[in-house]
């Protein structure tokens, strides 16, 4: 039998992620008020009839979407208000620590300890990334919440503090570990993108995205513009236009040890990129993490690695001797009796900037902070964590109240 019917109401509109839908509201089977959207008026009549034939034959049931879903238009929506790279940020985080664990159960079936148990993974990273995965948490189920979607927000009792593991503080390299480090990997890729780190104070992003039209080389005073910055989606390169913050789109002055550097590497390049991969082309994470591989290498930190022996899975160990060459490449020397990560290279500018009494408003500029904070913070523990030379200052103080007092 035929559905009977009616003229199609003036449905209300609304606007999401960019897109217009109508929406109604009708009483499901238990009196509750349910949202039906549809991209057209005639989309969401049909809608409306097949929910209320179901609702008349008490088949009706309102169900939540799963996490994975929600999550997904949580993104899709906020993609319409935020930069592109707190996007991607958004993105890979969301995926990782919420999708994955929970991301098949019902929005509404989540229950607080289900979300403290996915939280461990996160627990086990930096305090800051465990807060912006607690962060994320409660705003896609605060949106949930406020949509109607569920009923009860399970994140109100979470707490983001005291979670994650606590960071060491940031130790800068010492001149004489600069120049172990830089004859270590002299006449490789990786030699550009520490010098780059060193003596400009670019982030790795920065880097990996520099191109030769923002390199000023012949310039009474040579510099670069920061304009793009690197990220990677599925491995894949994605340069961009929209930096961090606006803070990040700074010009640097090129030291004479930068400038030789750079011309030697432009003079043999054929690509638009300082830093490419053999087709010209921006590197790939993977290309990234085996450009500094040439690094670890050449460290004498152990060596843990796997063979299988008479059919078992046996664990061995090397201990790698400075000054001797690595057994299986006789080019490789270990040579660097410490670690290095690619931010280290930068706080050992902003470091170097602070020692030579370079002011802290011009430090927070070259740096590319957005916040005097950021700065004044990193500025204190440099300029003033030392207590011997803070006594005699604070001696030769208090003397001169003492005798003011006399």
């Amino acid at each position: 039998m035929a559905r009977k019917r009616y003229a199609i109401p003036n449905y209300g509109t609304v606007i999401m992620a960019g897109t217009e839908y109508y929406r109604t509201r009708i009483a499901d089977t238990d009196g509750k008020r349910v949202a039906v959207y549809g991209r057209t008026r005639e989309e969401l009549y049909d809608k409306v009839m097949e929910a209320q034939h179901e609702i008349d034959n008490n088949t009706f049931v309102r169900r939540s979407p799963t996490v994975k879903e929600y999550c997904e238009k949580w993104l899709l929506m906020q993609s319409a208000h935020i930069r592109q790279t707190t996007l991607i940020d958004y993105t890979s985080k969301v995926k990782i620590y919420i999708i994955k664990p929970l991301g098949h159960m019902r929005m509404a079936d989540v229950k607080t300890d289900d979300i403290k148990l996915a939280l461990v993974a996160a627990s086990k990273k930096s305090a800051s990334v465990y807060k912006s995965v607690n962060i994320l948490y409660k705003c896609i189920f605060n949106s949930a919440k406020e949509s109607r979607v569920i009923e009860f927000d399970p994140t109100v009792y979470l707490s983001t503090k005291g979670g994650g593991v606590p960071q060491k503080d940031k130790q800068p390299l010492t001149d004489e570990q600069v120049e172990k480090l830089l004859n270590a990997i002299k006449g490789l890729q990786t030699h550009t993108f520490v010098m780059l780190g060193l003596y400009a104070g670019l982030r790795r992003e920065e880097i990996l995205a520099l191109q030769w039209d923002s390199v000023y080389l012949d310039a009474p005073a040579p510099y670069l513009t920061v304009r793009r910055a690197w990220h990677t989606e599925s491995n894949r390169p994605v340069i961009m236009t929209e930096l961090k913050t606006k803070a990040a789109h700074r010009d640097i002055p090129l030291p004479d040890r930068l400038v030789e550097c750079l011309k030697e590497v432009k003079a043999n390049s054929t690509s638009d990129y300082v830093i490419a991969n053999r087709d010209g082309n921006p590197l790939s994470y993977t290309q990234f993490k085996r450009l500094w591989t040439f690094i670890d290498t050449r460290t004498v930190k152990d060596r843990v690695y796997y063979r299988y022996e008479n059919g078992k899975r046996v664990k061995h160990v090397v201990h790698p001797v400075l000054g001797e060459k690595a057994a299986h490449n006789g080019k490789v020397i270990y040579s660097l009796d410490f670690e290095v990560t690619p931010h280290q290279l930068r706080h050992t500018y902003i470091t170097n900037l602070i020692h030579a009494s370079v002011d802290p408003k011009t430090v927070q500029y070259l740096a590319g902070h957005e916040s005097s904070k950021i700065t004044m913070d990193i500025y204190a523990k440099v300029k003033y964590n030392k207590p011997k030379e803070l006594a005699g200052l604070l001696e030769k103080t208090f003397a001169q109240w003492d005798e003011g007092l006399q």
